[in-house]
């Protein structure tokens, strides 16, 4: 879950002290005892947040690094846990992993979420401008007091996404079939009233009105078609190689869609290192396109920022900030070391821009940019496996400000 945090207190021990962290090489009992190295790595990070759309948040955030062949042959594999339960009764589950099989002969992607939430939401399109209902007309990204009264959404979803794609010969090449589930209930339109005068419409039930699509629940059932190159050296934290990826989604309504439609997500990324010295001092570059290739989805099926597979994308954005039929993203980080001969320590710098379309309001994909920026500190808690403890703090449009918690780097 991504989140736009106002406030994060996190245990001391997490950067100052040893973390809570299994299946690591076993102690020795002797100087004459071997160590030897379990299969899983699991870190258990414990989270506590509070801005004004969770109250305050309590969970924990696992994180799985194995491999199921050998180093030589195969890339490790890494998954993340997320369980949190706020004071607004809100509860957030989510259990997404990136694994390779023996021989690295396949590559299976899942993401799987449950989620009762609540969440403001701004229209379509990614053009900063006042919102159908909001306090005085106007929009306010700024996440401390006084909040403005953006549209407040409340909705429960599930998510089940199941991708595997096999290994073409002995190259970085894969290819394979998937399944996408989302399914949306009990949405509540906060601040929708048809009994005012005048009436208060909010974006979520216009879309879906003019669309002929019920407003308290629908889903998107599916298959794809997916081509992934993939010759990073590390799967949670590259320091060299490139990622591209393409999957076509097809949403037919006798897999169970509310309506047909069809999606295409592209991606990209590459790792420059800037020092051949210091291998962790890298440029990383990300960017990915996702459209509605034909027929329609419901409002909270379309392309959004932080909806992406291990929602990383918006830094410093609120979850779904930037939605539209059509959206592209990109986002440039520096990666650096802190110590001059070790690499527990490390900091980074980044920037981000994303575009999105409405086609229902006529605003073009590429009209309007929205920006974040920021920076953040890097503790490497397994060498190597290069897993990172991270903790960044970020700025965008319109007053958008943030602190972010996450294992492993954003992409």
């Amino acid at each position: 879950m991504k989140k736009s945090l106002t406030v994060v207190l996190l245990f001391g021990f997490l950067f100052f002290s040893p973390l809570v962290t299994f299946g690591q090489e076993e102690e020795k009992a002797t100087e004459k005892v071997e160590k030897k190295e379990k299969k899983v790595d699991i870190t258990i990070l414990p989270v506590i947040a509070t801005n004004p759309t969770v109250g305050v948040l309590f969970g924990v955030l696992p994180g799985l690094n194995w491999n199921m062949g050998t180093p030589e042959d195969t890339r490790n594999s890494t998954a993340l846990i997320g369980i949190y339960y706020t004071t607004l009764n809100q509860l957030f589950t989510s259990f997404r992993s990136n694994a390779f099989t023996k021989g690295d002969g396949f590559n299976l992607l899942t993401d799987i979420r449950f989620n009762l939430n609540s969440q403001p939401t701004y229209g379509l399109g990614s053009e900063i401008r006042s919102p159908i209902v909001g306090e005085g007309g106007g929009v306010n990204d700024y996440p401390y007091p006084p909040i403005p009264a953006n549209e407040q959404m409340a909705f429960n979803n599930f998510r089940l996404y199941q991708t595997v794609q096999k290994r073409h010969k002995q190259t970085n090449l894969f290819y394979g079939i998937g399944y996408h589930l989302d399914i949306f209930w009990n949405i509540d339109d906060k601040q929708l009233d048809l009994d005012a005068d005048p009436q208060r419409i909010t974006h979520h039930y216009r879309y879906q009105t003019l669309k002929g699509i019920s407003t308290e629940k629908y889903s998107q059932s599916g298959l794809s078609l997916n081509t992934t190159f993939d010759s990073r050296d590390n799967v949670v934290n590259p320091y060299e190689g490139q990622l591209a990826a393409v999957s076509l989604r097809l949403f037919p309504e006798f897999l169970g869609s509310t309506v047909s439609a069809s999606q295409l997500w592209m991606e990209y990324r590459t790792y420059l290192n800037l020092d051949k010295n210091r291998a962790r001092n890298v440029l990383a570059f990300w960017t990915y396109g996702w459209f509605v290739t034909s027929g329609t989805s419901p409002y909270l099926a379309l392309p959004a920022i932080g909806w992406d597979m291990f929602a990383r994308s918006g830094r410093p954005f609120t979850h779904g900030r930037i939605r539209g039929e059509d959206l592209m993203y990109a986002e440039t980080e520096w990666r650096f070391p802190l110590q001059r001969d070790k690499d527990k320590w490390g900091g980074v710098l980044f920037v981000n821009t994303s575009t999105a379309s409405s086609r229902t309001e006529n605003i073009n994909l590429a009209g309007n940019f929205v920006f974040g920026y920021g920076g953040g500190l890097r503790f490497m808690i397994n060498e190597k496996k290069r897993v990172n403890l991270g903790l960044d703090y970020g700025f965008g449009t319109n007053g958008a400000q943030g602190l972010f918690l996450n294992l492993n780097e954003y992409f």
